[in-house]
């Protein structure tokens, strides 16, 4: 598990939540003003402001609190304010009012008379020493002198109402800010994925403390060579004296280049779990932000935490998200996000300052288009190719995944290794894991080896869809259409062994297939295993026009292949007289699925290439059609069998396919590439 800033009790601890905090804050100091001190104090009884000018009128009003919003005041002792007497009207010489007992605020107040005044008493601004109610109103604007007036003609004591306390000055002056700050921090945070909001240039790497990953090199086959390369750097960690000793300096990078799915990954695991040191994982993109800048400050702050932690590793996957060349015309100038991060990532690994124990190890599929300065020596020293594993590495990954399964006795792993070239270490894994769906499906306790060999059929031709039916003349033209390429790819040299005929529809497209597995790995292919395998693509085509006297739409794909090897035959192998050796198109992407881009030429080779591309799918045309002629018996033979079976495989197609004849020409042909018929009509015309 990650082990970034771990505590005591070994779990990780929570980024903290500025937003919410701020917002908790925020609603406490409201309700403390609002809610609690307000309780505190005594209940008011809202009236309208004409009640309170006849109480006023009518001489009960004890004393009031003149405020721009509100006017508080008591009333008399002994006096209601709901059933106040209507004042008596007065006469030249009113008697003063019946005396009243004294309150908190001091002697009831008498008329104007030569006796002195009454003493004061100590103000209590909010009524909180009263036993009166309080009654409160809304003034009217721009009344406040004819009040004042009022109230002293009637004797009133009136003052002007205190200013909010400190609390509520601080929340008026602070409370709309925060509130602002809050709502921004709380964006902000929803932004950045839950992360805190001042951490923007904060690196996104996960910490695995003391190597923790959970692999090891045992857990990694297929890949032997890599592994050799790779341990000297797990020696040098654990023992890097006896490099230091001599003067060695252990490699600052190491580069893993390979096909997807090869285990980049995995090795990176492996070295940090071998060497128990702290390992960084970061993928390339986590670098990249909206902002410029931030990408560069995550970089700084991955290497600032990687050196506190020396020695470590740093592992950076996808690295050609974030090293891709530098260009001058780019359409955002030399400024853009991406080379502002790629810079900082340069200088960092080998700029002014070392990175004394911090080894980089980055993975991509995408070597090609990785900046030339970051490829160097004295960033990444050492390149190492994770390729896609051989028979005996296949064998050897198909142990380790077949570890998690129970496996039937007659289950034989080094016949799957033969029949799955260029899988890799991630198909074989599905590989397993398909086979051992497909048994609980089935309610087995075991995987057999006929569940591996379907699970084979699933990876490489897809789900096998009996749901969509055809019609007997579909099922008629895919019948012969796949017996078509059975017996052309037969006869052919170099070409895979025809294990299957199927026609039930498999994947999105296919009608039905011809399933041909190699007996050995191949990593060269001659001028005429070429030449046989495009007459094989074209097999199905030519059976349908053999049979049929017309073609359907279901040999698309194979012209499409076809076309694509004898193209490449011309343009990049140089297999052919006319053009010779010379390289038309430049491939683009090593290790993902290669596309090529053909270089300037002048119109007259681009026609010549053309030209020999059809001459070659011409021949091989007619080459498939002629054996499917000389075998016309053999061809309804297969194909009827197939039809009332749907399904043909073993022994018995191989019995049936070794009664298959070739044309004597055929070998002149895989020799020269020239088809005799072909050549005489082309001559005629």
């Amino acid at each position: 598990m990650p082990a970034e800033n771990k505590k005591k009790d070994g779990k990780p601890p929570q980024p903290r939540n500025f937003g919410s905090s701020l917002l908790s804050l925020l609603v406490t100091l409201f309700l403390i003003n609002y809610v609690v001190l307000p309780a505190l104090g005594p209940g008011r009884t809202r009236v309208s402001y004409s009640e309170f000018l006849k109480q006023v009128r009518a001489g009960n009003v004890e004393e009031a609190l003149l405020g721009e919003t509100e006017i508080r005041y008591i009333l008399k002792e002994g006096t209601e304010g709901a059933e106040a007497t209507p004042a008596q009207p007065t006469s030249p010489s009113p008697s003063p009012p019946p005396s009243s007992p004294s309150s908190s605020f001091g002697e009831a107040h008498e008329p104007p008379s030569p006796s002195p005044p009454p003493p004061t008493t100590p103000e209590a601004p909010n009524f909180r020493d009263q036993q009166q109610p309080v009654y409160s109103t809304v003034p009217i604007a721009d009344n406040t002198r004819n009040l004042v007036e009022l109230l002293e003609e009637n004797n009133v004591e009136f003052r002007a109402a205190p200013q909010g306390g400190f609390l509520s000055t601080l929340l008026g002056w602070v409370l709309p800010p925060l509130i602002f700050v809050g709502i921004w921090a709380w964006f902000l945070q929803r932004a950045q994925g839950g992360s805190a909001a001042l951490t923007v240039g904060r690196s996104k790497a996960r910490i695995y403390a003391e190597g923790n990953t959970g692999v090891t090199f045992d857990d990694v086959a297929g890949e032997d060579e890599a592994k050799a390369e790779l341990e000297e750097i797990v020696e040098f960690l654990k023992q890097p004296d006896k490099y230091t000793r001599i003067g060695a300096v252990i490699p600052k990078g190491v580069l893993l280049v390979g096909p997807p799915g090869t285990g980049k990954t995995l090795l990176a695991k492996a070295i940090a779990g071998e060497a128990g040191v702290p390992f960084f994982s970061i993928s390339g993109s986590e670098f990249i932000e909206l902002f410029v800048g931030v990408g560069a400050a995550r970089v700084r702050d991955l290497f600032q935490q990687a050196k506190q932690k020396a020695p470590c590793i740093v592992f950076i996957d996808e690295l050609d998200a974030l090293g891709k060349a530098r260009s001058s015309n780019s359409a955002l100038g030399s400024n853009d996000e991406q080379e502002q991060t790629l810079n900082q990532l340069l200088t960092e690994m080998d700029g002014f300052e070392g990175n004394t124990g911090v080894i980089i190890i980055a993975a991509t599929n995408r070597p090609e288009v990785l900046d030339p300065a970051l490829r160097r020596p004295g960033r990444f020293d050492r390149l190492v190719t994770v390729d896609r594993p051989d028979k005996l590495g296949r064998e050897a990954i198909l142990r380790v995944h077949a570890k998690k399964v129970q496996l039937d006795s007659d289950v034989d792993l080094g016949a799957i290794a033969t029949r799955t070239p260029g899988f890799s270490g991630a198909d074989l894994a599905n590989l397993i894991n398909e086979a051992a769906l497909l048994a609980a499906r089935k309610n087995q306790t075991l995987v057999r080896m006929a569940d591996l060999n379907e699970a084979i059929e699933r990876v490489i031709a897809g789900l096998e869809r009996k749901s969509r039916v055809l019609n007997p003349l579909e099922r008629k033209i895919v019948s012969y259409h796949e017996v078509g390429h059975a017996i052309v790819g037969f006869l052919m040299p170099g070409s895979n062994r025809v294990e299957k005929i199927s026609i039930v529809p498999r994947g999105v497209g296919a009608l039905g297939y011809t399933l041909q597995l190699p007996e050995e790995d191949r990593f060269l292919m001659a001028e005429d295993e070429i030449r046989g395998r495009i007459a094989t693509l074209l097999g199905g085509r030519s059976s349908e026009e053999v049979v049929f006297g017309k073609v359907s739409t279901g040999a698309s794909d194979d012209i499409q292949k076809a076309t694509d090897l004898a193209e490449r035959m011309v343009t990049i192998y140089g297999m052919n007289s006319k053009l010779g050796p010379v390289a038309f198109e430049r491939i683009q992407q090593q290790f993902l699925n290669p596309n090529s881009a053909r270089r300037i030429i002048s119109p007259e080779v681009t026609a010549l290439i053309d030209q020999e591309v059809q001459r070659i799918i011409d021949a091989a045309h007619q080459v498939a059609q002629e054996i499917l002629r000389l075998n016309r018996d053999l061809l309804e033979e297969i194909a009827e069998t197939l039809l009332q079976n749907e399904v043909l495989e073993g022994e018995a197609l191989q019995q049936y396919l070794k009664r298959a004849k070739a044309p004597t020409e055929l070998t002149d042909w895989l020799q020269t590439g020239e088809w005799q018929p072909l050549a005489d009509e082309l001559g005629n015309s």
